[in-house]
């Protein structure tokens, strides 16, 4: 196991550096320059020049990728040209929203779509299997963008003053403002004497929550939390449910499910324990690469509900041509997919033993 795991974190390294190298070319192949793109008229040839002089934008492309390279190996990933803050501290404000929105979408796709796809499995062919699937096929179909607008709109207008209601936009509601776990633990003063890892930790909102015991801001927190994630996990969780459905349905064929039954055995220990066990690799390779997806975020879904996330960050970054900020969010992400990835092949070797990873 541990040979696997050095030999996959090896591999990981030049797989992070051609994302440096594509990343690095791909946003200085765009038409226009930052300085233009940030000041826009008040930009004259001297301040510009000026500008590249102080973000060292005057360098040749060789060397300024070689100094990108060095600041990333020590752990600083820069300053942003746009913000005029460094990146570090940007991710800490802005990759909370995504993380805490793709676990809520990755949850409610998990729980909702794998249940489904193995009784579709189990009720092959019948009105259940036709009516899930069904399902499955009309929640690929639609798009986020119109997803998150009809929810928005039935549960932040039609319903509006009824029970049922939730927030349409933001992340918390006006007004309400929490105190970070840091200062309720007496770790730091202020937020500008927080670490980012504790500036990260205080902006997920539902575990700040709990570590302050804070149950109006939990519950708050949540229900803005239901519509975003129904809106982008729905794709999801079709695609986990039709997965499940088709491996379910060829373990159930096999002849240690038939032995299993022969043996007396409960039909529920049968399905769960011989047959949706030993098909949920696949489906754990979808749920991996759909949470990775979602991790680099959800930018109509941030757009929609109000939320400024690592989605809605890049794009930003992409049309100001802050190339800081759009190499460091891209290099955290990507360590993020190698991290889920690696996380998924260890779950094979749990999931099956027949797999041995060393």
């Amino acid at each position: 196991m541990l040979r696997f795991l050095t030999r996959r974190i090896l591999f990981t390294i030049p797989v992070l550096i051609g994302i440096l190298i594509v990343t690095f070319a791909l946003i200085r192949l765009i038409p226009g320059d930052p300085c233009r793109a940030v000041l826009g008229e008040r930009a004259t040839d001297e301040i510009c020049d000026a500008y590249f002089q102080r973000y060292g934008l005057n360098e040749s492309i060789p060397t300024q990728f070689l100094i990108y390279v060095r600041n990333v190996l020590q752990g600083d990933l820069g300053n942003s040209l746009r913000y005029s803050r460094p990146v570090t501290d940007l991710l800490a404000e802005r990759m909370p929203t995504t993380v805490e929105l793709a676990l809520a979408a990755l949850l409610f796709a998990v729980v909702v779509g794998v249940p489904l796809g193995v009784i579709s499995a189990y009720r092959h062919n019948s009105a259940v299997d036709v009516t899930t699937m069904l399902g499955a096929n009309v929640g690929v179909s639609m798009p986020v963008f119109w997803l998150g607008l009809m929810l928005s709109y039935i549960f932040g207008v039609i319903l509006k003053d009824t029970p049922f209601a939730l927030p349409p936009t933001g992340r918390l509601t006006a007004g309400l403002s929490p105190e970070p776990f840091y200062i309720a633990w007496g770790l730091a003063e202020t937020e500008r004497l927080a670490s980012p890892l504790m500036i990260f930790i205080s902006r997920l909102n539902i575990l700040n929550a709990i570590l302050t015991l804070n149950g109006e801001l939990l519950l708050d927190a949540i229900r803005h939390l239901i519509l975003p994630a129904i809106a982008v996990g729905t794709i999801p969780l079709a695609i986990i449910a039709r997965m499940t459905r088709s491996s379910v349905l060829e373990t159930l064929d096999q002849d240690y499910v038939r032995t299993a039954r022969s043996k007396g055995l409960r039909e529920f220990v049968v399905v769960v324990n011989h047959a949706v066990r030993n098909a949920l690799l696949p489906v754990v390779t979808i749920i991996g690469l759909n949470f990775g997806l979602l991790i680099s975020g959800a930018v109509l879904t941030e757009t929609i509900f109000g939320l400024t996330g690592a989605g809605r960050t890049l794009v930003d970054g992409i049309t100001s041509r802050d190339y800081t900020l759009v190499q460091g969010f891209t290099v955290v992400i990507a360590v993020a997919f190698v991290v889920i990835n690696l996380f998924t092949d260890l779950l094979y070797a749990y999931l099956d033993p027949r797999i041995r990873l060393s």
